[in-house]
């Protein structure tokens, strides 16, 4: 009994001068908001100011305070410009700008990152500041047949980012974005060409289809935007143009279900039909066997009231160099009579094929014959055809009659055409229908 007694009062009093010893070891006791400062202010006081003035604004960012970061950012800016985290802060506003969304802020973002690149080029993260200006344009992309400004806009963007840093490891994502930014604007010149075709406007739909076959060898329909160039000149009564369409079809679009059709409309022009193109046949063969996203069950309901693409980036190609040269905006002569760049897909970006067909041309002078012109036949040599005069003072091409040397030709120009007076009947023709120079090379 005397032994129990002694260990409890033993006990207690080991309690009384040690209270620590009572405690659970499992159960600490939980710091308060009054520590938790403290330890931040002892931490803060060993570290550089403007290492301290980052680490808070990229909290606040990461917890979704996108203003509050950048007024610290800012604030870190102002007060220590030779900071090292000067470049970081820079590009974390631009980025605090972009995930923040909206009109205002994204303009904002590409501001940002423009000057990061300007401030900053050698920097290791200036490849980075320019994919992400191309990324802005990209996200605010509508539907083909909306507005395509931001859709040029990050076009331009992604080929300034190739071309300035063509080893770059954010190389292949850039390639593939501007891939589906070209089908976006391709899609658009192809439904505009298309009204126009079914319209019956045949001029209007080539000027649109020339320029989806010219630029965009990647897009998904450009086998249909030939043929129905094909189609166009050959009811103008220009087969030897619509068979140069044609023979594009089945040499560089072969696993084409268009190459079939296209072969017996060379044949019943007698012309001879190209033979597949061994690269053009893998790109294919390439495309068909690439991976592609598929759309979800409620991706059709939903594009009724989305205003971004969407077919159009599932169907882009997924393989081939794009299309590296700015937009001109005109086609010449000799692009409507080769067919513009057909191998662009095959030998790089903005490449032509070479093509020898001969064509027939309409070419009219002021001042030479009843009806104001003359037919020269004009060979394309190597994609290029013959040259074709389009000065009105230039000498029209000889004739039955000026060959002759005992027949007197008149020779007149078109400023004494308008002044002098009619002779004969043929002469009062309007002087508009003589002045079309090189408008009648197109037919229609």
């Amino acid at each position: 009994m005397r032994r129990t007694l002694l260990a409890c009062t033993t006990a207690v009093a080991l309690l009384l001068a040690y209270p620590a010893l009572g405690q659970n070891p499992g159960k600490s006791k939980k710091p308060t908001k009054k520590s938790k400062k403290l330890a931040s202010t002892d931490t803060d006081a060993s570290v550089a100011p403007d290492k301290v003035l980052y680490d808070r604004s990229m909290k606040d960012i990461k917890k979704g305070r996108q203003e509050i970061g950048r007024l610290t950012l800012q604030t870190l800016i102002n007060t220590y410009p030779d900071s090292e985290f000067l470049a970081d802060a820079k590009l974390a506003i631009a980025d605090s700008y972009y995930k923040e969304g909206g009109s205002a802020n994204l303009t904002q973002a590409i501001a940002a990152y423009k000057d990061f690149g300007v401030f900053f080029p050698f920097s290791p993260k200036a490849p980075y500041a320019q994919m992400q200006v191309a990324m802005t344009h990209y996200k605010q992309m509508e539907k083909p047949d909306r507005d395509r400004t931001e859709a040029r806009a990050a076009e331009e963007e992604f080929q300034t980012f190739l071309l300035k840093y063509p080893n770059d490891p954010l190389v292949p994502p850039t390639v593939q974005h501007l891939r589906e930014v070209q089908e976006l604007l391709a899609e658009g010149e192809f439904r505009i060409g298309y009204y126009y075709y079914v319209k019956g406007d045949r001029r209007a739909s080539a000027g649109r289809l020339l320029s989806v076959t010219k630029r965009y060898p990647l897009y998904s329909k450009s086998d249909r935007a030939l043929w129905m160039l094909g189609d166009i000149f050959e009811k103008s009564e220009k087969k030897e143009i619509a068979a140069t369409y044609l023979g594009r079809i089945v040499r560089d679009y072969p696993l084409s279900p268009l190459a079939g059709d296209a072969k017996n409309k060379l044949v019943a022009f007698g012309v001879p039909v190209p033979q597949p193109d061994p690269k053009a046949l893998a790109w294919m063969q390439a495309e068909q066997n690439a991976a592609r996203p598929k759309p979800g069950m409620m991706s059709k309901p939903l594009s009724i009231v989305k205003t971004g693409p969407g077919k159009e980036m599932i169907v882009a190609a997924r393989n081939g160099p794009p299309q590296m040269q700015p937009d001109t905006d005109s086609t010449s002569l000799g692009e409507v009579l080769t067919g513009g760049g057909g191998q662009a897909r095959i030998a790089g970006a903005g490449g032509s094929s070479p093509v020898g067909n001969t064509a027939v041309i309409e070419v009219a002078t002021p001042g030479s014959g009843a009806a104001g012109g003359s037919t020269v036949e004009a060979p394309a040599t190597d994609g290029q055809p013959a040259t074709t005069d389009s000065d009105p003072n230039a000498a029209a091409p000889p004739t039955a009659a000026a060959s002759d040397p005992n027949t007197p030709a008149a020779v007149t120009t078109p400023a004494e055409d308008a002044t002098q007076p009619a002779a004969t009947d043929k002469g009062k023709e309007s002087t508009s229908k003589k002045k079309k120079g090189i408008k009648k090379i197109i037919p229609w």
